[in-house]
C-alpha cells in the first residue's frame, strides 16, 4: 500500500540528509551569515554542540514577514530560476538548511533588518512553531540551537565523544575564519573564548593566531593568475612538512572544500622537494568561474567537480612552483643542518634512501627468470649449497629471517672440452632451524657511521643502526604501554609543544596514551602543553620529535582503546632514532646490540625494513673469484 508520509516524518527524513552531526548545523549557519553580508560574526558551542550552539551575525536580517517562512523547506532568497544554478556565487542556495535544523532540535531565531524599529523571535521544537513575537534586538541574527536530536534519538549514538565533534566545528571555523580576512570572527567553546580574529586582511595574522604550530619564516605566499582564474594563499617551504595532508586546507571561490584534483596539483608543486611521506602546509585560495565548476554534487557542499581538471591542476601547480622559486622560498642555511627530521631537507638521507633502495632490489630474487637464465645457457649444475634456506623466509628466531646479499649463487660452467649439455637439476637441502644467538656476535666495526659489522664464525653481517633503533624505540614504548609502572626521568627545562586548536580540545585520549608511554604532560594555555617528565630511554630531542610525530598522525577516528591502533601510531611516529651517519661510541654498540637482542623481532623495523643482512664465507670468496 503506497501512502503519503506525515509532514513531521518527512522533515525528519529529510533533516537526515543534511544534519549529521553538529559541525553540519555550524556551517550551515555560518555559511547563512556570510550570504547575509556579516563582517562579524560569534560562534559558541558546548558539549562538542549537541547541546547548545549559537550563531550571531550583524548582517542583513530578515523581515518580520519572512521570518516564518524562512523555515519552510526549499525556501531560499539566493536563486530564483534554473538558470541560477549555473552561476552561484552564495555559500548557500537550497533553502533546506533552516527547515532541517529546525527539524531536528529546538531552536531560536531572533533578527532585525536595519530599516526596523524592532526585531523579531521565533521558537520552533521539531519544526513546529511554539511561539512568534516582536522583540528588541540589535541589527542582524542570532540562532540559538539546543538538544539535537532530542526527537530522534537513535541518531545520538552515532555522534562523537564532545572533543571529537568540537574538533570537527574547530577545524570548520578556523577554516572559514582563513578564507574571510575581512571579517571578524569568535569561536567559543564551553564558556572559553579559543580564538578571534581581527578581520584586518592580514591572512598571515590570522593563520598565527589559528594555527600556533605554524612557522612563519618558513611559509611563502601566492599570488598568480591567468585568464579567468587566480590563486592566492600560504604555501610552506620544504624546510616545514607533515606527515599527513592534515595542513592542506583548499578554498574554491570563498568555499572551503575537499578535492583529490587540488591535492594532485600540490603533490605536483613539491614534487622533488620533499621526501617520500612527508606534506607540505598549505592554504589555496582558488577563485574561478562558477560555469567552471559544480557545487551541487553532495547536500554538504563539501565536494565540488571542476570540468577541466587538468587545467586546475596546471595552474594551481604553476602558482606554487613559481612562489617555491622565490628568494624567500630558499632554504636558509640554518635549516641545513638541524637535527629535526621534520624539519630538514638537504641531509644525507638523500644518499641513503638511494642505497636503501637499491639494497631492496638486490635482496629481491626472481626464482622463475633464474632458473630460465640457466635453462637457456643449458649449464650442468653439480651443487647449489643451502639454496632453501638462502630463499626461505622462516618466520622465527632462526639466521633464515636475515637477508642476504646474493640469494642464489653461479653455476658450474659446462664442460667445454665435450661440448656435453646436460639437463638442469636443482638440489635443495632442508635447512637446520638454529635461533640467532647475539651473544656469538663478535662486533668488528662500523661502516660509513651508518652500518655496524660483525662476525659469527664464517657469517659476515651489517647491522642498519637507525632501523635497529627504530625496533627498540617501538618495543619500548609498546611495551611502556602496557605496564603499569612507567620508567621516567625529570627534566629541568620543560619541552614546550603548540597544536592546533583542533587537536588541543580533543586532548583526552592522546594525553592518556602518550602518559600510558611513560610522558608527564600538562597544560599550559590554549593550544600549547609542558613535557616535565619524559621516559628513561629517551633523550630531549627524541622525546620532543616523538610526542610531535605522534600527535601528527593522529585522525578523528582513532580508537585509543585499540591496542593494534595505538600500536600502529607509535610505530608511524617511532622516527626519533639514531639516525644514520651518527657516530657510536664502542659501548653504545654494545647498548644498541644488547637492547635489540632482547626484542621480540629483531630482524626488520617497524616499517618493514630489515635490520640485518648477512654474508657468508663462501659468498665473500666467490666476489673474489677464489671459488
Amino acid at each position: 500500500m503506497i501512502r503519503i508520509l506525515d509532514k513531521s516524518i518527512a522533515d525528519k527524513i529529510a533533516a537526515g540528509e543534511v544534519i549529521e552531526r553538529p559541525i553540519s548545523i555550524i556551517k550551515e549557519l555560518v555559511e547563512n551569515a556570510l550570504d547575509a553580508g556579516a563582517d562579524s560574526i560569534t560562534c559558541e558551542i558546548k558539549n562538542g554542540g549537541k547541546t547548545y550552539i549559537r550563531v550571531t551575525d550583524n548582517g542583513s536580517g530578515i523581515k518580520p514577514e519572512e521570518v516564518k517562512k524562512a523555515f519552510l523547506r526549499h525556501a531560499t532568497s539566493k536563486i530564483e530560476s534554473l538558470r541560477d544554478l549555473d552561476e552561484i556565487y552564495t555559500l548557500g542556495f537550497r533553502g533546506e538548511a533552516l527547515a532541517s535544523i529546525a527539524a531536528v532540535t529546538r531552536t531560536e531565531l531572533i533578527t532585525k533588518v536595519r530599516e526596523s524599529k524592532t526585531g523579531s523571535k521565533i521558537i520552533l521544537h521539531g519544526g513546529e512553531v511554539i511561539e512568534e513575537t516582536a522583540t528588541g534586538c540589535p541589527d542582524g541574527t542570532t540562532i540559538i540551537v539546543t538538544d539535537l536530536f532530542y526527537n530522534t534519538p537513535a541518531r545520538l549514538k552515532f555522534l562523537k565523544n564532545d572533543g571529537a565533534e568540537s574538533g570537527l566545528i574547530i577545524d570548520f571555523m578556523s577554516q572559514i575564519a582563513l578564507a574571510y580576512k575581512d571579517i571578524k570572527f569568535r569561536f567559543i567553546n564551553n564558556g572559553n573564548i579559543l580564538f578571534s580574529t581581527n578581520g584586518d586582511g592580514n591572512r598571515l595574522n590570522t593563520i598565527m593566531r589559528i594555527f600556533k604550530d605554524v612557522e612563519p619564516k618558513n611559509m611563502v605566499p601566492i599570488d598568480y593568475k591567468s585568464d579567468k582564474m587566480a590563486i592566492e594563499g600560504w604555501v610552506s617551504t620544504p624546510a616545514m612538512s607533515r606527515t599527513n595532508r592534515g595542513s592542506q586546507i583548499f578554498f574554491v571561490n570563498g568555499r572551503v572544500v575537499k578535492s583529490k584534483v587540488l591535492e594532485k596539483a600540490v603533490n605536483l608543486a613539491y614534487r622533488e622537494r620533499l621526501f617520500e611521506g612527508r606534506y607540505p602546509v598549505v592554504y589555496i585560495f582558488l577563485n574561478t568561474s562558477p560555469l567552471d565548476l559544480d557545487v551541487n554534487i553532495h547536500p554538504n557542499k563539501r565536494e565540488i567537480r571542476f570540468n577541466k581538471e587538468d587545467k586546475i591542476i596546471s595552474f594551481v601547480s604553476k602558482g606554487i612552483v613559481d612562489a617555491l622559486n622565490t628568494e624567500t622560498a630558499m632554504v636558509k642555511a640554518s635549516n641545513l643542518f638541524k637535527e629535526d627530521t621534520n624539519k630538514t631537507i638537504f641531509k644525507d638521507e638523500n644518499k641513503i634512501e638511494f642505497y636503501k633502495e637499491k639494497r631492496e632490489e638486490e635482496q629481491q630474487v626472481d626464482i622463475k627468470s633464474l632458473l630460465s637464465k640457466i635453462e637457456n645457457k643449458s649449464t650442468e649444475v653439480k651443487e647449489v649449497k643451502n639454496t632453501y634456506d638462502e630463499i626461505s623466509i622462516i618466520h622465527n628466531r632462526s639466521t633464515s629471517n636475515i637477508p642476504i646479499i646474493e640469494n642464489i649463487l653461479e653455476t658450474i660452467p659446462m664442460d667445454s672440452e665435450k661440448e656435453e649439455y646436460h639437463k638442469v637439476e636443482l638440489t635443495i637441502e632442508q635447512p637446520v632451524l638454529k635461533p640467532f644467538d647475539f651473544d656469538e656476535l663478535e662486533i668488528t666495526g662500523v661502516l660509513f657511521n651508518t652500518y655496524v659489522t660483525g662476525v659469527i664464525n664464517d657469517t659476515f653481517y651489517m647491522i642498519d643502526q637507525h632501523a635497529a633503533q627504530e625496533r627498540i624505540f617501538y618495543e619500548q614504548l609498546v611495551g611502556e604501554y602496557l605496564t603499569s609502572n612507567k620508567a621516567k626521568q625529570y627534566i629541568m627545562m620543560p619541552i614546550m609543544i603548540n597544536l592546533p586548536l583542533s587537536k588541543a580540545i580533543d586532548n583526552e585520549n592522546w594525553l592518556a596514551a602518550l602518559e600510558n608511554m611513560g610522558f608527564t604532560i600538562d597544560e599550559f594555555g590554549s593550544g600549547t602543553y609542558k613535557i616535565s617528565e619524559i621516559p628513561l630511554f629517551m633523550d630531549l630531542k627524541e622525546a620532543e620529535d616523538f610526542v610531535n610525530n605522534f600527535i601528527d598522525n593522529i585522525k578523528e577516528s582513532t580508537d585509543f582503546t585499540n591496542r593494534v591502533v595505538v600500536d600502529k601510531l607509535i610505530m608511524m611516529s617511532c622516527k626519533a632514532a639514531i639516525k644514520a651517519n651518527d657516530v657510536l661510541k664502542s659501548e653504545e654498540i654494545t647498548a644498541l646490540i644488547k637492547d635489540l637482542s632482547n626484542c621480540k623481532n629483531p630482524f626488520s623495523c617497524p616499517h618493514g625494513r630489515p635490520t640485518f643482512i648477512k654474508l657468508s664465507r663462501y659468498e665473500i670468496e666467490k666476489m673474489f673469484k677464489r671459488v
